[in-house]
């Protein structure tokens, strides 16, 4: 009996050690990373065989059972994942129970437009197209917001998504960013501003953003059109012209489309635009609703990136002559 009894145990013994090495082998896989989708819902059981089918090399009933008797089967999060070489089956149970999914990343830049946002999407590693057959009008309806023009209305930044996130997800994202910005600048307005509402500071802030790249001088553009506002004077700003042209700009800006009429054409038409311009980053919209201290009316670009700021048009006059025609 006792013979027996210690063969039982040294049967177990042996089968714990052989248990132990196992989930500390590293599993042989079919290339050096494989991909691994996690469905919700998905049964300890169902996991093993999705890495089976993936092609990880390892009996799916072994896996299983191995997820069980760990007990933190229930705990496996569902998500796409990389397995690189060396994973054992203790570290693959540990980065599934701990969500340490494959993530990309897909930058959205201050200033850019709509057009080019949805470019970088298309563009982005692994990231599910479901906007691309999407109109802008019918993207917006997908986000809950029909009749919202969508230019301007995402916050530039870093997004990072698990491999085979949708593009809808990644702009929700970037949507509730935006209004989440653009109301902690409104809370913080000056009150002197003319503007009457969030949706003019975005306005705003989108034609600051891109009148410059430099945030130093943002607060003094801003205080340039937030004036012109004040005294009812036209904005006159070429990027607003230039969006208004859309796909016909060639990159040169001429005097007959200064003159021509568009909604977006702030020569001849008198207030802010009808929507955003382009994405602006936190220093614009914060720039929108907290102007510099000045009464300048005007500006024109140095050359090396910073502008010249003049209260009367002779002041501006000579600047031009300065810095954009060198006399």
């Amino acid at each position: 009996m006792r013979l027996f009894l210690a063969a039982v145990v040294l049967t177990v013994l042996g089968l714990l050690g052989v248990g132990y090495s196992w989930v500390q082998s590293p599993l042989d896989l079919d290339t050096p990373v494989v991909d691994v989708s996690i469905a919700p819902g998905s049964s300890a059981r169902q996991v093993a065989n999705s890495l089976a089918e993936a092609g990880v090399h390892a009996n799916p009933s072994l896996l299983y059972w191995w997820f069980r008797l760990s007990g933190q089967s229930r705990a496996i999060k569902a998500g796409s994942y990389e397995l690189e070489a060396g994973t054992t089956p203790q570290s693959l149970l540990h980065k599934f129970v701990n969500g340490d999914q494959a993530l990309r990343n897909v930058t959205l830049v201050e200033g850019w437009t709509f057009v080019q946002v949805r470019e970088a999407l298309r563009k982005a590693q692994h990231l599910k197209p479901d906007s691309a057959p999407l109109s802008a009008q019918e993207l917006m309806g997908q986000l809950g917001l029909p009749n919202l023009h969508p230019e301007g209305r995402f916050f530039p930044d870093t997004y990072s998504y698990a491999k085979g996130s949708s593009d809808i997800a990644v702009l929700q994202r970037a949507m509730r960013a935006m209004d989440q910005q653009l109301e902690a600048a409104w809370s913080l307005r000056n009150p002197q501003v003319p503007l009457k509402t969030p949706e003019d500071a975005l306005v705003l802030a989108s034609i600051i953003e891109k009148e410059t790249g430099r945030a130093s001088d943002q607060g003094l553009i801003s205080a340039v059109f937030n004036n012109r506002l004040l005294i009812g004077m036209r904005l006159q700003t070429d990027p607003t012209v230039i969006y208004g042209l859309g796909e016909s700009f060639d990159g040169n800006l001429r005097r007959a489309d200064l003159v021509a009429d568009t909604p977006y054409n702030t020569y001849t038409r008198e207030g802010l635009p009808p929507s955003p311009i382009s994405m602006p980053g936190k220093t614009a919209l914060l720039a929108a609703v907290q102007p510099a201290a000045s009464k300048a009316l005007y500006f024109v670009a140095r050359g090396d990136g910073s502008s010249e700021f003049s209260e009367s048009l002779d002041a501006h006059n000579r600047a031009v002559n300065k810095y954009q025609r060198g006399q």
